[in-house]
């Protein structure tokens, strides 16, 4: 997601918290089209490696989108709805799984010393 010029991405460990998925990517994005832009540019990557969407939400709107890779779930927002909605406060309790971009030479690295599947 960073490398599609979201910004404040946050990936959550919430295998502990949820019955429902492992983990939350949550991103902000800077437009409508730039969020369904990163939001497909994710799908199109989960696809690659064989994490086929299984749901969409919110292309028809301009606050929220949601893809559901079963396992990963990924939220992309803009920023007045990221507030209002405030899931890094609602799954405060979750990890956060620290991680740099491809472009910094790092892979993710999970404060928990728990690598995601």
């Amino acid at each position: 997601m960073a490398n599609t010029r979201c910004h404040e991405v946050v990936l959550l460990d919430v295998r502990h918290l949820s019955p429902v998925t492992d983990y939350f990517v949550i991103a902000s994005g800077t437009s409508a089209r730039q969020m369904r832009s990163a939001a497909d540019a994710a799908a199109e990557l989960g696809e690659e490696r064989d994490y086929k969407p299984m749901g969409r939400a919110g292309y028809e709107g301009e606050s929220w989108l949601l893809i559901d890779f079963v396992d990963v779930v990924l939220h992309v927002f803009n920023d007045e709805s990221r507030s209002f909605y405030d899931l890094d406060g609602l799954w405060g309790d979750a990890p956060r799984i620290q991680w740099e971009t491809k472009d910094e030479g790092a892979s993710a690295k999970d404060e928990s010393a728990q690598k995601p599947q």
